[in-house]
């Protein structure tokens, strides 16, 4: 549980950082069974590729009917422009989403000793739904580049009330993609929406035009087993790993169940 000092930090810069927040087993248990479920995947299933150009998934059903599943997403550099493979299986892939916290019993263990619905409820939220979940895995010399963005682009909700919780699963630096944050950011206005569209596939539906502050980011380096809490509305980015190591890391979002869940949001999970 967090202390009234990290409430108030949280508050007031848009993120909290909580060190040794998920011990050595509990790790090993989420790597290892992400790697199980990528050797049983069979890549000739789908090649649906993680991008953060959102308009590229428009027509990417896999991508979009993936909030109550558990699917394999690659990176883009893990592709050639002929559809064949550069790297192994196991370095492929850019995340798995969106569902194994209410799925995979493995992950489902871990997560249910956690206190995140609890801290959720310490941050403002009445009612906390766990409603998505990723294993990303930043993968050695090609893992992508995610660009500035806020998370309730994507999970919105009225009021908003999207919070994520990022769980360093390996250290994550300058060298392998950390998090970047801009600090105190969470009081910009949300700058775009991430929906269906009424003619079909997806859109961005411009909320405010404003540009970004020119502010620099803030480096969130932080050793393995650490917790980084994040506002839905925090502008914050990871560079590509340009490094031999990779970055694991694991995440999952609460959003209030007291809020109205947009029926036009892309994720669509009963959950």
């Amino acid at each position: 549980m967090l202390f009234a000092s990290q409430i108030s930090s949280f508050h007031k810069d848009g993120y909290l950082v909580v060190e040794d927040f998920l011990n050595n087993n509990q790790r090993e248990l989420l790597m290892n069974r992400a790697k199980d479920l990528i050797e049983d995947f069979d890549p000739s299933r789908t090649q649906s590729i993680f991008t953060t150009n959102e308009q590229e998934r428009a027509s990417d059903e896999y991508f979009l009917k993936s909030g109550d599943q558990i699917r394999f997403f690659f990176e883009e550099k893990a592709i050639d422009s002929s559809g064949n493979f550069t790297v192994p299986k196991q370095q492929s892939i850019n995340k798995i989403g969106h569902a194994q916290h209410a799925l995979d019993p493995i992950y489902k263990k871990v997560i249910n000793t956690l206190d995140i619905p609890e801290m959720g409820q310490q941050l403002g939220i009445l009612k906390p739904r766990k409603l998505q979940s990723m294993h990303i895995f930043k993968q050695p010399n090609i893992g992508g580049e995610v660009g500035l963005h806020q998370d309730s682009t994507f999970l919105y909700t009225s009021p908003m009330s999207c919070i994520g919780f990022w769980i360093a699963l390996e250290d994550a630096n300058i060298e392998n993609g950390c998090l970047q944050a801009m600090t105190g950011g969470h009081t910009i206005p949300l700058k775009k929406r991430f929906k269906l569209s009424n003619t079909g596939g997806t859109e961005f539906e411009i909320l405010d035009e404003t540009p970004w502050p020119d502010t620099q980011l803030d480096l969130l380096e932080v050793k393995a087993g650490t917790l980084v809490i994040l506002h839905g509305q925090l502008p914050h980015y990871s560079a590509e790993n340009t490094s031999n190591k990779s970055r694991q890391a694991f995440s999952i979002h609460l959003i209030d169940d007291n809020c109205h869940y947009a029926k036009d949001n892309w994720l669509q999970s009963d959950l």
